[in-house]
């Protein structure tokens, strides 16, 4: 075989040999991800019950989707948990890694205490939480019998505060996360830069504050995109914790589209709720990707 030959055999598989390797986990995703996005999409436009119904109904799903107070219930805790959760969180693993970027002693142990909780699936962190907050097995009852018989903690069993529980246990597994994200930009800053602010009498929480964190904003934005991902399709931490009661009083959309479409019998409903879930992903990330694009293209 000639080495112009063999040069061409090269210059095909190398073309298309990624092609061919790519081929098949693209089609299971154009299939079984878009695929299923838009005949989910058409479902919530169809009277669509127990099973598929692809009789056209128009708008009347979206029509009553807005008009269940169930929905608007949801989407309020939505607002409350996605707000304290995202804040909180950010909040707590900030801080965790600008603690662990003074190089004090066991950081390694700190790190992987803090990065445990990650590890949890939310069926186990929802469960583990729902046992500490139960007031009949938990906090309550553990300082009831140190003799705090006044002590009271009933956030789970009441309506007026359920959805702060699901906020709680979130932030708990969540907050090592964000520290680790958190602290790999850290270790990324020029210790040069904070020595220098140091020199010129700044403080150190000062030169966190005005200098460091800035120099942070692709972290910053990267954690809050995923933080609020999560915070949307929040689902099994919600149902191993409190089930979205009691009642329906810390329903977030995800749970009140399981309700509807799987335990209702409403899978019209319960379409129209989650093409609402993806629009809202949808207004969060793209803006976001459309930034990173842009500045990838001026640089």
């Amino acid at each position: 075989m000639s080495h112009t030959t063999q040069s061409a055999h090269y210059g095909f598989a190398e073309r298309w040999l990624p092609r061919l390797v790519l081929a098949p986990s693209f089609l299971l995703s154009l299939v079984f991800i878009y695929g299923f996005i838009a005949w989910n999409g058409y479902l919530s436009f169809t009277r669509s019950r127990i099973l598929p119904n692809y009789e056209s109904a128009g708008l009347s799903q979206y029509e009553a989707l807005f008009a269940s107070e169930r929905w608007w219930t949801a989407v309020q805790n939505l607002g409350i948990f996605g707000v304290l959760f995202i804040g909180g969180a950010m909040a707590v693993g900030i801080f965790l890694a600008v603690m662990l970027d003074q190089k004090i002693r066991a950081e390694g142990v700190l790190r992987t205490i803090y990065l445990y909780p990650l590890a949890l699936s939310f069926i186990v962190t929802g469960t583990a939480w729902k046992w500490m907050l139960n007031p009949g097995l938990g906090l309550e009852k553990l300082l009831h019998d140190w003799g705090f018989a006044s002590f009271t903690f009933d956030w789970l069993v009441n309506p007026d505060y359920s959805i702060y529980t699901v906020v709680i246990a979130a932030m708990w597994q969540s907050s090592g996360f964000v520290m680790a994200l958190f602290l790999a930009g850290l270790r990324g800053i020029d210790d040069s830069i904070i020595k220098a602010a140091q020199i010129d009498g700044a403080s150190l929480p000062r030169i966190y504050w005005r200098i460091v964190l800035p120099a942070l904003r692709p972290v910053f934005f990267s954690t809050l995109m995923i933080l609020a991902h999560i915070a949307i399709k929040s689902f099994d931490l919600v149902m191993a914790l409190t089930g979205g009661g009691p009642g329906f009083s810390s329903d977030l959309p995800a749970t009140f589209m399981y309700q509807m479409a799987f335990t209702r019998g409403q899978m019209g409903l319960g379409a129209a709720s989650a093409m609402m879930m993806l629009a809202t992903v949808a207004a969060l990330v793209v803006p976001y990707l459309y930034s990173e694009l842009r500045s990838k293209r001026r640089d």
